[in-house]
């Protein structure tokens, strides 16, 4: 079932109290064209909402999403007018996912590339296992944050809770409030011309007019890419 098109401002809505979630992910996969404007009504929590998208597509979501809401994403923007469930923007390879408001578990897990922007906090893990993405959060962040992020950047407005960073590779990441503790490998490094560029820069992307003075960078120590009998597990 196609949606509704306004013809004031040529957007496409629908609406999931009375077309399928089905429907709605069929018509972002096959019946869109590059520069096509999608709104969706009313998701109600709804899972896999806007997964998989590969056109450069503008799609607000007005309500809170489920698991896993624009997942794999590729060149489409997507902005959640509400929470969003654990997954948000998991895999993300391109394009940009905004959430207005908090993110559970594991926002932007494996993110390949692209940019995550969530407004308020984000809990246990996010960007757990980064392999090249951005992502921005206006609050704090929950434990095992950044889990062996590989590459990519994380900027934290708030503060961050325990193992930040644990087995950290070569993602960076920027907070600004207090870290609770650092992971295994992790460690507080001085900030450089660069570092402030890059946190000037995403802040700007993010909409969000913090100071890059103001926030710590968090590196690897590169303390655990070689095994080490000797350690003893003790890092």
């Amino acid at each position: 079932m196609d949606g509704v098109m306004n013809p004031t401002t040529n957007i496409i809505s629908f609406d999931l109290t009375t077309t399928s979630l089905r429907d709605v992910n069929h018509y972002l996969h096959h019946q869109v064209s590059p520069g096509n404007h999608i709104d969706i009504h009313h998701p109600n929590g709804a899972h896999n909402l806007a997964v998989g998208l590969q056109e450069a597509i503008a799609v607000d979501i007005h309500g809170h999403t489920g698991y896993y809401a624009a997942g794999m994403n590729q060149l489409a923007s997507v902005t959640i007018h509400g929470n969003a469930g654990a997954g948000v923007a998991e895999n993300m390879m391109s394009g940009r996912v905004h959430v207005k408001g908090f993110a559970s578990v594991s926002a932007g897990a494996s993110a390949q590339g692209g940019l995550l922007v969530i407004d308020g906090d984000a809990g246990l893990r996010c960007g757990i296992s980064l392999k090249g993405g951005d992502i921005v959060v206006g609050g704090s962040v929950g434990s095992f944050s950044a889990f062996m992020a590989q590459a990519g950047h994380m900027v934290i407005c708030g503060d961050a809770g325990d193992a930040l960073g644990d087995s950290l590779y070569e993602a960076v990441l920027y907070v600004r409030g207090n870290i609770k503790s650092l992971g295994a490998d992790a460690q507080i490094e001085p900030m450089t011309e660069d570092d402030q560029a890059i946190v000037a820069n995403l802040l700007e992307q993010a909409g969000f007019s913090h100071n890059p003075n103001d926030f710590q960078r968090v590196a690897s120590a590169r303390q655990l890419y070689h095994w080490n009998a000797d350690a003893k597990q003790d890092y």
